[in-house]
């Protein structure tokens, strides 16, 4: 620097106050400070009390192992501790705290008292460590007030006390919720706000923690134990969702973290069972070998860094995933009906229905006489024939199943789907079907030439088999249709409303997903470089999983791989690909998943799009044989209605 302004030491009340911003920024962070102590010390019994948003006053009391003269003489001095001695203790750290700075910390910015013992201990800027004689108390009583109050331009910064009294609670939460065997009580301003009694388990403590008000029997916990690591997990049935990822917890070994991958886990998981949009609510409650992650990197430690985390990342969506497929698949055979968690809503339907005659008056506000009408090309339709020819694949002569023969000469594709009368009559509607669908007019004939996504729909709707033997189908009367979106069906008094495109998408959807592992062959391979030994090791796990989807993966040395084939289906390049892999740490089902949805929402038949009673039907009859009642992005493809509802609702008795 120059003359003027030389390097110096900074005095030791600066210093202090700055390494002290770096732990304690507000109030809740002296509750996370002195519940990870309280929590340590072995108590059975945690009580926090706060008093103007804590800024005026906090207490935290337990009846741990409280401390001896010695350590209060010494606690609130800078890296004071008893948790650790050296560094190699920082790769094996069983407790909340352990880098003895924030006693130290809070001394600095506030007005600190320690009671424990028959000994009460005072510091803060002030002063240094002043003992004195107090009433014997078995435990500690850890007491800050004043926040800030001698750094007047960190205290304006404070919100109001009822901002940070919110604050408080949640970090009060965030901390109680992974130590179900202890009490925690909160009194804000003189006021019990929460009282968590000891000894519940993980769900009752993570539902009554967070004041959930679905029902308990909504949340289910699951478990996974690996070799290094195990976890326990609490979630919530797909009718409980949120629009947002703020209800997905993740800990790791009794604290919460930030962690990205983690979340994203919990996300696929539930990918498929959840509409677009909505999350699952979610608390992870991982246990792993202190020796396999980091916890030293952020100043309030609310991240963590993993030496290996793909292995945790895959067992915890895998998890998650066969949780929500056996769940659906149970309730579905049981013949639980949707209405069971959600309660079918006439105001919305009466709200698509008003949207969908405003579309009709405007379509029809278009038409300025019956001859244009007539003269309108076919290109106009409801259904987007561009869209199916571009989808490319196709699938082998093979794969492809004839029409079921239980189903009237009408069972082609086009014969289902009926559009306007100008279309039907129009020559340009015959040209199409006969080019792209392969049908001749009045016949089922296939041509040579077929439209790959056409036949995806034809294939998927109209495989072969007796429907009617199975049980799902049975018992079931077609009713009609509505709304230009619904099939209506009835069985055992219950009144379905099939929401027609969810269903079609689901139908050709698990098709795509039985016959997966096509692939086609690259001229260039892609070149795909890892960064580090884990990310090797990564490839090597997933290889397997890769080349059953059509990623054919090759090592050629240490560093690089390469991809000579791909699956049919694939648009992306190998960035794409090694941002899924490495970035999002997708597994190779996921990425197969994802195109078979994108493929099935694109065949399937669309809202607004009429079809005659016989393709209802087939719908609605392999709509009761899915083992998923849920569109590939999570959509319920049905919602019900009981006779007892609908008695209710017209005051009948």
């Amino acid at each position: 620097m120059s003359l003027d302004n030389p390097v110096r030491t900074l005095n030791p009340e600066v210093a202090r106050k700055i390494a002290a911003g770096e732990v304690i920024d507000r109030p809740n962070a002296i509750i996370r400070e002195l519940m990870d102590n309280a929590v340590d010390s072995g108590a059975s019994k945690i009580t926090v009390e706060i008093n103007g948003g804590g800024i005026d006053k906090i207490r935290v009391i337990d009846n741990g192992c409280g401390m001896t003269k010695e350590d209060l003489q010494n606690c609130a001095r800078p890296h004071a501790t008893s948790k650790i001695s050296t560094e190699i203790d920082l790769m094996n750290l069983t407790t909340l705290g352990f880098r003895g700075e924030a006693l130290a910390s809070i001394a600095a910015v506030s007005r600190l008292t320690i009671s424990s013992g028959q000994w009460k201990m005072q510091s803060s800027i002030t002063e240094d460590h002043l003992l004195e004689p107090s009433a014997e108390y078995k435990g500690t009583i850890v007491q800050s007030e004043g926040l800030f109050e001698n750094f007047p331009a960190r205290r304006q910064f404070l919100k109001r006390p009822a901002t940070e009294a919110l604050m408080c609670k949640n970090t009060f939460i965030e901390k109680a919720m992974a130590k179900p065997q202890i009490a925690f009580t909160l009194i804000q301003d003189g006021q019990q706000k929460i009282n968590l009694p000891e000894n519940q388990s993980l769900k009752d403590r993570f539902i009554q923690a967070n004041s959930y008000l679905e029902d308990s029997a909504l949340f289910f916990p699951i478990s996974y134990k690996g070799q290094d690591f195990s976890f326990d997990v609490i979630l919530g049935e797909p009718a409980v969702s949120r629009s947002n990822k703020k209800d997905i917890f993740i800990y790791t070994n009794g604290r919460k973290i930030q962690e990205y991958s983690l979340v994203q886990a919990v996300e696929y998981g539930g990918q498929g069972f959840f509409p677009n949009g909505t999350y699952p609510v979610a608390a992870v409650f991982i246990n792993i070998n202190p020796n396999l992650v980091d916890f030293n990197i952020h100043p309030a430690k609310r991240e963590a860094r993993f030496y290996d985390i793909s292995e945790l990342h895959h067992a915890l969506s895998s998890t998650i995933k066969n949780f929500y497929r056996q769940y659906t698949r149970q309730n579905f055979e049981e013949g639980k009906s949707l209405d069971d968690v959600r309660e079918f809503d006439f105001n919305q339907m009466a709200q698509i229905k008003s949207n969908f005659s405003n579309q009709n008056q405007t379509s029809k506000a278009g038409e300025n006489s019956p001859n244009q009408s007539e003269n309108k090309s076919f290109a106009e339709a409801h259904f987007d024939f561009n869209n199916l020819e571009n989808l490319g694949g196709g699938e082998s002569q093979e794969n492809k199943r004839a029409p079921d023969n239980n189903l009237s000469s009408s069972s082609n594709y086009t014969n289902h789907i009926q559009y306007k009368n100008n279309y039907s009559s129009d020559s340009s509607f015959n040209d199409f079907r006969s080019k792209y669908l392969g049908l001749s007019k009045g016949t089922g004939n296939k041509s040579s030439e077929n439209m790959s996504s056409a036949n995806l729909a034809q294939s998927a709707l109209f495989a072969s088999g007796n429907l009617n033997a199975n049980e799902k189908t049975s018992n079931i009367t077609y009713v009609g249709k509505c709304l230009g979106t619904f099939l209506l069906a009835e069985k055992n008094n219950v009144l379905y409303f099939i929401d027609q495109h969810a269903a079609h998408e689901r139908i050709i959807f698990d098709k795509l997903m039985a016959s997966q592992g096509k692939t086609q062959e690259l001229l260039i391979p892609y070149k795909i470089k890892t960064e580090s030994k884990n990310q090797d090791k990564q490839m090597e796990k997933l290889s397997d999983g890769l080349k059953k989807i059509g990623f054919n993966a090759v090592k050629i040395e240490d560093g690089e791989w390469h991809i000579t084939s791909i699956p049919e289906r694939w648009t992306g390049s190998e960035y794409d690909l090694r941002s899924l892999l490495f970035v999002k740490q997708v597994e190779p089902e996921e990425i197969i998943r994802s195109i078979a949805a994108m493929t099935a929402c694109k065949a399937a038949i669309k809202d607004g799009y009429v079809i005659d009673d016989d393709a209802a039907k087939r719908i609605i009859e392999k709509t009761f044989e899915l083992d998923d009642p849920h569109c590939p992005h999570g959509r319920p493809i049905y919602t019900v209605i009981s006779r007892e509802k609908l008695f209710e609702l017209v005051k009948r008795t």
